[in-house]
Protein backbone atom coordinates (compact mmCIF):
# COMPACT_ATOMS: atom_id res chain seq x y z
CA UNK A 1 0.00 0.00 0.00
CA UNK A 2 2.95 2.18 0.70
CA UNK A 3 4.17 1.82 -2.75
CA UNK A 4 0.98 2.23 -4.88
CA UNK A 5 0.75 6.03 -2.69
CA UNK A 6 4.74 6.99 -3.68
CA UNK A 7 3.84 6.06 -7.17
CA UNK A 8 0.66 7.82 -7.51
CA UNK A 9 1.97 11.31 -5.26
CA UNK A 10 5.03 10.68 -7.96
CA UNK A 11 3.16 10.84 -11.03
CA UNK A 12 0.28 13.36 -10.14
CA UNK A 13 3.88 15.68 -9.46
CA UNK A 14 4.84 15.25 -12.66
CA UNK A 15 1.91 15.92 -14.03
CA UNK A 16 1.42 18.95 -11.83
CA UNK A 17 4.79 20.11 -13.11
CA UNK A 18 3.80 20.01 -16.48
CA UNK A 19 1.06 22.30 -16.17
CA UNK A 20 3.36 24.65 -14.08
CA UNK A 21 5.68 24.29 -17.21
CA UNK A 22 2.79 26.10 -19.59
CA UNK A 23 0.23 27.50 -17.96
CA UNK A 24 0.83 28.78 -14.02
CA UNK A 25 3.22 30.25 -12.18
CA UNK A 26 4.72 29.79 -8.60
CA UNK A 27 5.81 32.26 -6.57
CA UNK A 28 7.77 32.29 -2.93
CA UNK A 29 7.84 34.21 -0.47
CA UNK A 30 8.72 34.39 3.75
CA UNK A 31 9.47 36.36 6.62
CA UNK A 32 11.13 36.01 9.76
CA UNK A 33 9.94 37.47 13.34
CA UNK A 34 11.85 37.59 16.18
CA UNK A 35 9.82 37.95 19.50
CA UNK A 36 10.16 38.83 23.21
CA UNK A 37 7.54 37.89 25.11
CA UNK A 38 6.95 38.19 29.06
CA UNK A 39 4.13 36.43 30.86
CA UNK A 40 2.09 37.22 34.81
CA UNK A 41 3.85 36.18 37.58
CA UNK A 42 1.82 32.80 37.93
CA UNK A 43 3.58 31.41 34.78
CA UNK A 44 6.54 30.64 33.80
CA UNK A 45 8.22 32.40 30.88
CA UNK A 46 11.15 30.56 30.79
CA UNK A 47 13.19 31.65 27.70
CA UNK A 48 11.43 34.97 26.47
CA UNK A 49 12.95 35.15 22.73
CA UNK A 50 12.00 33.22 20.40
CA UNK A 51 12.09 33.01 16.33
CA UNK A 52 9.50 31.80 13.79
CA UNK A 53 10.08 31.58 9.94
CA UNK A 54 7.51 32.03 7.36
CA UNK A 55 7.80 30.26 3.95
CA UNK A 56 4.96 30.71 1.66
CA UNK A 57 4.25 29.37 -1.80
CA UNK A 58 1.48 30.43 -4.26
CA UNK A 59 0.67 29.31 -7.78
CA UNK A 60 -1.87 29.98 -10.32
CA UNK A 61 -2.72 29.22 -14.13
CA UNK A 62 -5.65 28.91 -16.26
CA UNK A 63 -7.21 25.60 -16.34
CA UNK A 64 -10.02 24.76 -19.23
CA UNK A 65 -10.96 28.61 -19.27
CA UNK A 66 -10.96 28.77 -15.34
CA UNK A 67 -8.21 30.75 -12.84
CA UNK A 68 -6.69 27.73 -10.27
CA UNK A 69 -4.59 28.87 -7.95
CA UNK A 70 -3.37 27.37 -5.03
CA UNK A 71 -1.52 28.19 -1.48
CA UNK A 72 0.54 26.70 1.20
CA UNK A 73 2.40 28.00 4.03
CA UNK A 74 4.85 26.56 5.89
CA UNK A 75 5.97 27.34 9.40
CA UNK A 76 9.64 27.06 11.10
CA UNK A 77 11.59 26.08 8.64
CA UNK A 78 9.10 23.22 7.09
CA UNK A 79 8.60 21.94 10.18
CA UNK A 80 4.96 20.97 8.91
CA UNK A 81 2.42 22.98 6.48
CA UNK A 82 0.69 25.45 8.26
CA UNK A 83 -2.16 26.33 6.05
CA UNK A 84 -3.09 25.21 2.30
CA UNK A 85 -6.32 26.21 -0.07
CA UNK A 86 -7.09 25.22 -3.28
CA UNK A 87 -9.51 27.59 -5.43
CA UNK A 88 -10.84 27.82 -8.49
CA UNK A 89 -12.33 31.07 -10.15
CA UNK A 90 -15.43 30.94 -11.81
CA UNK A 91 -15.41 33.93 -13.03
CA UNK A 92 -19.07 35.54 -12.46
CA UNK A 93 -19.94 32.40 -10.86
CA UNK A 94 -17.58 33.11 -8.22
CA UNK A 95 -14.63 31.37 -6.46
CA UNK A 96 -15.13 27.97 -4.92
CA UNK A 97 -12.52 26.29 -2.43
CA UNK A 98 -11.21 23.81 -0.05
CA UNK A 99 -9.37 25.21 2.99
CA UNK A 100 -7.01 23.95 5.13
CA UNK A 101 -6.41 26.51 7.62
CA UNK A 102 -6.41 29.90 5.67
CA UNK A 103 -9.93 30.87 6.70
CA UNK A 104 -12.88 30.76 5.55
CA UNK A 105 -16.84 31.91 6.10
CA UNK A 106 -17.91 32.96 9.62
CA UNK A 107 -14.10 32.74 10.97
CA UNK A 108 -13.04 35.50 8.79
CA UNK A 109 -14.94 38.18 10.67
CA UNK A 110 -14.65 36.21 14.31
CA UNK A 111 -12.52 40.29 15.34
CA UNK A 112 -12.64 42.93 12.89
CA UNK A 113 -11.96 45.71 15.93
CA UNK A 114 -9.36 47.66 14.31
CA UNK A 115 -5.68 46.85 16.10
CA UNK A 116 -2.00 48.42 14.98
CA UNK A 117 -0.56 44.75 15.78
CA UNK A 118 -2.48 41.80 17.91
CA UNK A 119 -5.40 41.23 18.88
CA UNK A 120 -6.36 42.10 22.34
CA UNK A 121 -6.82 38.71 23.62
CA UNK A 122 -3.83 37.30 21.52
CA UNK A 123 -1.47 35.35 23.82
CA UNK A 124 -3.89 34.87 26.63
CA UNK A 125 -4.90 32.35 28.42
CA UNK A 126 -7.86 30.12 27.14
CA UNK A 127 -10.02 27.52 28.02
CA UNK A 128 -7.79 25.12 25.15
CA UNK A 129 -10.59 23.96 23.26
CA UNK A 130 -11.15 26.34 20.55
CA UNK A 131 -9.12 29.15 21.41
CA UNK A 132 -9.83 32.47 22.67
CA UNK A 133 -13.36 32.91 24.11
CA UNK A 134 -16.26 34.22 22.21
CA UNK A 135 -14.66 33.67 18.74
CA UNK A 136 -17.48 33.00 16.11
CA UNK A 137 -16.51 29.87 13.59
CA UNK A 138 -19.05 27.09 13.16
CA UNK A 139 -17.45 25.49 10.15
CA UNK A 140 -14.19 26.37 11.17
CA UNK A 141 -11.32 26.65 8.87
CA UNK A 142 -9.67 22.99 7.85
CA UNK A 143 -11.25 20.44 5.71
CA UNK A 144 -13.72 23.16 4.65
CA UNK A 145 -15.35 23.97 1.18
CA UNK A 146 -15.50 27.56 0.65
CA UNK A 147 -17.31 29.52 -1.68
CA UNK A 148 -17.29 33.56 -2.14
CA UNK A 149 -19.43 35.74 -4.49
CA UNK A 150 -19.74 39.68 -4.64
CA UNK A 151 -23.06 40.86 -6.31
CA UNK A 152 -23.98 44.74 -5.40
CA UNK A 153 -21.38 45.91 -3.54
CA UNK A 154 -21.92 43.04 -1.00
CA UNK A 155 -19.62 39.64 -0.53
CA UNK A 156 -20.83 36.64 0.56
CA UNK A 157 -17.86 34.07 2.42
CA UNK A 158 -19.71 30.65 3.25
CA UNK A 159 -17.97 27.61 4.23
CA UNK A 160 -19.23 23.75 5.24
CA UNK A 161 -17.53 20.94 6.77
CA UNK A 162 -18.66 17.46 7.26
CA UNK A 163 -17.26 15.60 10.49
CA UNK A 164 -14.07 16.69 12.36
CA UNK A 165 -12.39 19.88 11.74
CA UNK A 166 -8.87 18.34 11.94
CA UNK A 167 -6.66 18.20 9.13
CA UNK A 168 -6.59 15.23 6.92
CA UNK A 169 -4.20 14.45 3.87
CA UNK A 170 -6.15 11.86 2.43
CA UNK A 171 -10.23 12.68 3.55
CA UNK A 172 -10.05 9.93 5.99
CA UNK A 173 -9.52 12.12 9.30
CA UNK A 174 -10.44 10.27 12.84
CA UNK A 175 -10.58 13.46 14.61
CA UNK A 176 -13.74 13.65 16.59
CA UNK A 177 -16.50 15.97 15.95
CA UNK A 178 -19.63 16.94 13.99
CA UNK A 179 -19.74 19.15 10.62
CA UNK A 180 -20.54 22.61 10.50
CA UNK A 181 -21.83 25.46 7.99
CA UNK A 182 -21.37 29.42 8.16
CA UNK A 183 -21.47 32.01 6.17
CA UNK A 184 -20.41 35.66 6.21
CA UNK A 185 -21.48 38.93 4.30
CA UNK A 186 -19.39 41.85 4.24
CA UNK A 187 -19.51 45.43 2.31
CA UNK A 188 -18.93 49.17 2.82
CA UNK A 189 -20.45 52.46 2.87
CA UNK A 190 -19.97 53.38 -0.53
CA UNK A 191 -23.21 52.30 -1.56
CA UNK A 192 -25.09 54.69 0.92
CA UNK A 193 -22.62 57.01 0.41
CA UNK A 194 -20.81 56.95 3.01
CA UNK A 195 -16.85 56.47 2.41
CA UNK A 196 -15.10 55.28 5.30
CA UNK A 197 -17.55 52.32 6.42
CA UNK A 198 -16.95 48.86 6.53
CA UNK A 199 -19.32 46.32 7.87
CA UNK A 200 -19.99 42.79 8.28
CA UNK A 201 -22.43 40.06 9.41
CA UNK A 202 -22.85 36.48 10.07
CA UNK A 203 -24.05 33.29 11.27
CA UNK A 204 -23.67 29.74 11.49
CA UNK A 205 -24.57 26.24 13.13
CA UNK A 206 -22.01 23.86 14.19
CA UNK A 207 -23.16 20.12 15.25
CA UNK A 208 -22.87 18.72 19.00
CA UNK A 209 -23.66 14.98 17.74
CA UNK A 210 -26.24 12.87 19.96
CA UNK A 211 -26.96 13.74 22.94
CA UNK A 212 -28.29 12.00 26.00
CA UNK A 213 -32.25 11.87 26.54
CA UNK A 214 -32.31 13.98 29.30
CA UNK A 215 -29.15 16.28 28.60
CA UNK A 216 -30.88 18.78 26.18
CA UNK A 217 -29.95 22.06 27.25
CA UNK A 218 -32.45 23.78 24.63
CA UNK A 219 -34.10 21.50 22.04
CA UNK A 220 -31.62 21.42 19.21
CA UNK A 221 -28.49 19.80 18.97
CA UNK A 222 -26.37 22.55 16.91
CA UNK A 223 -24.78 25.47 18.68
CA UNK A 224 -25.45 28.69 17.15
CA UNK A 225 -22.67 31.37 16.09
CA UNK A 226 -23.64 34.82 15.18
CA UNK A 227 -21.53 38.23 14.90
CA UNK A 228 -21.88 41.58 13.30
CA UNK A 229 -19.47 44.66 13.10
CA UNK A 230 -19.07 48.20 11.92
CA UNK A 231 -16.08 49.91 11.18
CA UNK A 232 -15.32 53.88 10.57
CA UNK A 233 -12.27 55.09 9.36
CA UNK A 234 -11.52 59.44 9.35
CA UNK A 235 -8.92 60.30 8.20
CA UNK A 236 -6.03 58.69 10.43
CA UNK A 237 -8.66 57.44 12.81
CA UNK A 238 -10.35 54.28 12.62
CA UNK A 239 -12.93 53.05 15.23
CA UNK A 240 -15.11 50.00 15.68
CA UNK A 241 -17.07 47.83 17.07
CA UNK A 242 -18.83 44.10 17.34
CA UNK A 243 -21.15 42.24 19.25
CA UNK A 244 -21.19 38.38 18.92
CA UNK A 245 -23.26 35.73 20.34
CA UNK A 246 -22.69 32.25 20.92
CA UNK A 247 -25.69 29.42 22.02
CA UNK A 248 -24.12 26.28 23.45
CA UNK A 249 -27.05 23.51 22.99
CA UNK A 250 -26.14 21.51 26.11
CA UNK A 251 -26.94 20.47 29.75
CA UNK A 252 -23.43 21.84 30.84
CA UNK A 253 -22.69 24.81 28.48
CA UNK A 254 -22.79 28.36 28.85
CA UNK A 255 -23.68 30.46 26.14
CA UNK A 256 -21.04 33.47 25.87
CA UNK A 257 -22.07 37.07 24.70
CA UNK A 258 -18.96 39.61 23.21
CA UNK A 259 -19.23 42.97 23.27
CA UNK A 260 -15.61 44.38 21.47
CA UNK A 261 -14.55 47.84 20.64
CA UNK A 262 -11.27 49.51 19.55
CA UNK A 263 -9.53 52.52 17.91
CA UNK A 264 -6.35 52.47 16.11
CA UNK A 265 -4.59 56.02 15.10
CA UNK A 266 -2.04 56.36 12.22
CA UNK A 267 0.27 59.02 13.97
CA UNK A 268 1.95 58.24 10.14
CA UNK A 269 2.63 56.38 7.25
CA UNK A 270 4.79 54.77 9.58
CA UNK A 271 3.57 54.44 13.40
CA UNK A 272 0.03 53.16 14.45
CA UNK A 273 -1.18 52.96 17.32
CA UNK A 274 -4.49 51.12 19.11
CA UNK A 275 -6.35 50.58 22.08
CA UNK A 276 -9.20 47.58 22.53
CA UNK A 277 -11.77 46.52 24.91
CA UNK A 278 -13.59 43.13 25.28
CA UNK A 279 -16.14 41.78 27.35
CA UNK A 280 -17.17 37.98 27.18
CA UNK A 281 -20.59 37.54 29.13
CA UNK A 282 -21.09 33.32 30.13
CA UNK A 283 -24.62 32.27 30.81
CA UNK A 284 -24.11 29.53 33.82
CA UNK A 285 -27.62 27.72 33.43
CA UNK A 286 -26.98 26.64 37.03
CA UNK A 287 -25.00 29.62 38.17
CA UNK A 288 -24.65 32.93 38.47
CA UNK A 289 -23.29 34.82 35.04
CA UNK A 290 -19.75 36.07 34.88
CA UNK A 291 -18.38 38.84 32.84
CA UNK A 292 -14.60 38.22 31.19
CA UNK A 293 -13.24 41.81 31.00
CA UNK A 294 -9.86 42.12 28.44
CA UNK A 295 -8.06 45.03 27.14
CA UNK A 296 -4.85 45.85 25.22
CA UNK A 297 -2.82 48.06 23.65
CA UNK A 298 -0.43 48.12 20.85
CA UNK A 299 1.97 49.78 18.69
CA UNK A 300 3.78 49.30 15.56
CA UNK A 301 6.34 50.73 13.10
CA UNK A 302 7.25 50.18 9.66
CA UNK A 303 10.52 50.74 7.83
CA UNK A 304 10.67 48.94 4.74
CA UNK A 305 10.34 45.13 4.86
CA UNK A 306 11.35 45.78 9.03
CA UNK A 307 8.41 45.75 11.38
CA UNK A 308 8.45 46.58 15.12
CA UNK A 309 5.18 45.94 16.63
CA UNK A 310 4.42 45.27 20.22
CA UNK A 311 1.51 45.06 22.58
CA UNK A 312 0.14 44.31 26.22
CA UNK A 313 -2.88 42.68 26.97
CA UNK A 314 -4.66 41.98 30.37
CA UNK A 315 -7.87 39.97 30.70
CA UNK A 316 -9.39 39.32 34.33
CA UNK A 317 -11.97 36.70 35.01
CA UNK A 318 -10.56 34.60 32.83
CA UNK A 319 -12.42 31.72 30.80
CA UNK A 320 -15.93 32.64 33.17
CA UNK A 321 -13.68 31.96 36.62
CA UNK A 322 -13.93 34.48 39.23
CA UNK A 323 -10.21 35.72 40.23
CA UNK A 324 -8.41 34.17 37.14
CA UNK A 325 -6.71 36.59 35.52
CA UNK A 326 -3.99 36.67 33.00
CA UNK A 327 -1.41 39.09 30.77
CA UNK A 328 0.87 39.64 28.50
CA UNK A 329 4.06 41.62 26.46
CA UNK A 330 4.95 41.07 23.31
CA UNK A 331 7.89 42.36 21.45
CA UNK A 332 7.94 41.52 17.33
CA UNK A 333 10.53 42.38 15.24
CA UNK A 334 10.00 40.91 11.65
CA UNK A 335 12.01 41.07 8.40
CA UNK A 336 9.65 40.03 5.11
CA UNK A 337 11.45 38.67 2.10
Amino acid sequence: MNNLKKVGLTALAGSLAAVSAHAAEMTVSGATLLTYTSEDTSETTGNPFGMKTNIGFTASGDVNGMTVSYMQTSIDQFAGMSSARLSIDMGDMGTLAFDQGSGSGLATIDDKTPTAAEEIWDGLDTDGTNGPNGLVGAAGNSGVFNYIKSMGGVTLNAAARKGSGAKSADGASSGAGQGGWDFALTGSGEMIGLDGLSWGAGYGEAENGEEGAGAAHNASNENEHMTAFLNYALGPVTVGYQQSHIAVQSADGSDQNVKAWGVAFNVNDDLAISYGDREVEFENPSAADITENGDGIAVSYTMGSMKIAGNRNEVTDNDGTTGSNDQMTEVAVSFAF
